[in-house]
């Protein structure tokens, strides 16, 4: 008989950590669920643990879910990492997938999609959501500049050019990323430059156009 899967939650909120847990519990083929409210935390018990797969969340404070997916993927390059995120934004969904993610679902798929997702991953798959699968076919025939221009950003400058992009100050941001303020204030300057925009408001309007303005985010 198989051994049973085990797996790595990666989310801030415990309470979805708890509905995740819960479901994946419900499947014959998920053993070890182990939980993480951020990456660092997620990257100490993948040390410890080795679960077969890692669901991450992108939108977490400290070094955020890019920024984790990078540091398993140094520590064991064959971790395999599913992206669970509230985000269904290409741009999201290609940076993930280009650092190194076998999966890509939303937290609007129906509950089964986490556990055969999950399963297809661990057995050595890949699974995208459909939805999304067929928008990335689509938007691969014609890549746009700007969108060349935010794949040069690294994974700690994209989270502060989403962040300003999306009306936090730079102080606001910094504290949500547990950045220093003046780290914001460089990572802003870098970010301009590697964007070609000269002020916040450029900044925005090309956020804007890439889909990365996000309503009603606190």
């Amino acid at each position: 008989m198989a051994s049973k899967i085990s797996v790595l939650l990666v989310d801030d909120h415990a309470v979805v950590r708890t509905g995740y847990k819960a479901y994946l519990s419900l499947s014959d083929s998920i053993g070890l669920i182990y939980e993480a409210d951020r990456g660092e935390i997620g990257c100490q018990l993948y040390n410890q643990h080795r679960p077969d797969v890692v669901v991450v969340d992108l939108s977490m404070p400290g070094i955020g879910g890019f920024e984790s997916i990078r540091r398993l993927l140094n520590r064991d390059p064959h971790c395999k990492i599913l992206v669970f995120s509230i985000h269904n934004e290409l741009v999201y969904v290609t940076r993930a997938l280009i650092a190194g993610a076998k999966g890509y679902i939303t937290k609007s798929s129906v509950p089964e999609t986490l556990v055969t997702a999950v399963c297809k991953i661990a057995r050595g798959g890949t699974y995208v959501d459909p939805e999304i699968a067929q928008q990335l076919a689509v938007s691969m025939v014609s890549e746009q500049d700007e969108s060349e221009k935010i794949k040069l950003l690294s994974p700690r400058e994209f989270d502060v050019f989403c962040l300003l992009a999306n009306g936090y100050t730079v102080r606001n941001a910094a504290e949500k990323l547990c950045l220093s303020y003046k780290t914001v204030c460089n990572h802003g300057t870098v970010i301009k430059e590697k964007m070609g925009a000269k002020t916040l408001a450029e900044l925005t309007l090309l956020a804007i156009r890439q889909g990365l303005i996000v309503a009603h985010e606190n």
